[in-house]
């Protein structure tokens, strides 16, 4: 089983990574986001996004009851539909799926947030975020049985029923340690995991699975989620998570060949 996860960056050139997906051999999955074309759409609406940093210095995207109605239009409507469409044009047979749909993705909503806004803390009690503690793996496995690809997306679904807003890299760590995935492919807008955000030649190759929080003192903004996301993984059973560049042509190969940075 291999699970593919696709960042949702304006650049990524997702032609080339669904190019690269329909050949892939066995079972897989594919997870993606949609932050550029949710913050596009969410603008046109008059809704922008507000970020939030939390008491830790994590940001989150705000997710109050108007921004989730915005989040489902744009991850599980707009975004995947046009990817499984894209896929059944290539002769796979995908299903779009959210996290919702059969309890796939479980968690816990937060239920309150403690934010920073500038030397003030404060309490939010009206935020849909959560994070992902359980997954329920029948439905996919049904799936993946029968031939199916699926197509995932947040979001997820809480303890009491409610859709919340969780990180995908996060989300996409439990669920391949609950399928016992062969390995994790990230792609994103980066060559890899580099030292230096702004220099590509302080890519990092290879982090021994034994060293990975060593490497979160050189990982800014989202890159530390996916190390954690990686960290999650392996201890897992995932054997390999593989960060590439989602910009390029044939990146899920030339990832999975070591042009980028293979955890293990």
């Amino acid at each position: 089983m291999l699970i593919i996860k696709i960042g949702g960056g304006s650049s990524l050139n997702t032609s080339a990574v669904l190019y690269d997906f329909t050949n892939l051999k066995g079972p897989k999955i594919l997870i993606h986001g949609a932050n550029a074309r949710m913050a596009e759409i969410s603008e046109k609406l008059g809704k922008p996004p507000v970020m939030l940093t939390s008491k830790s210095g994590h940001t989150s995207r705000r997710t109050d009851p108007e921004t989730l109605d915005i989040f489902m239009m744009v991850y599980s409507g707009v975004t995947n539909k046009r990817i499984v469409e894209a896929l059944q044009k290539r002769g796979v047979n995908a299903v779009g799926l959210t996290g919702i749909d059969g309890r796939i993705w479980e968690g816990r909503r937060k239920s309150t947030l403690k934010i920073r806004d500038g030397d003030k803390l404060k309490v939010i009690r009206d935020d849909y975020t959560g994070k992902v503690t359980k997954i329920n793996t029948s439905l996919i496995e049904l799936l993946v049985e029968n031939g199916y690809v699926p197509v995932l997306t947040p979001p997820a679904i809480s303890e009491e029923g409610e859709a919340i807003n969780v990180d995908n890299d996060r989300a996409a760590a439990v669920l391949g340690g609950a399928l016992k995935a062969d390995a994790i492919v990230q792609l994103f807008e980066a060559p890899g995991f580099m030292k230096d955000i702004d220099n590509p030649d302080s890519l990092i190759s290879h982090i021994p699975k034994d060293k990975i929080e060593d490497h979160y003192q050189f990982a800014g903004g989202r890159m530390k989620k996916k190390l954690m996301g990686a960290k999650e993984a392996i201890d897992a059973g995932v054997a390999k998570i593989y960060f590439g560049d989602g910009r390029v042509d044939e990146p899920i190969r030339r990832a999975m060949e070591g042009i980028g940075t293979i955890i293990s």
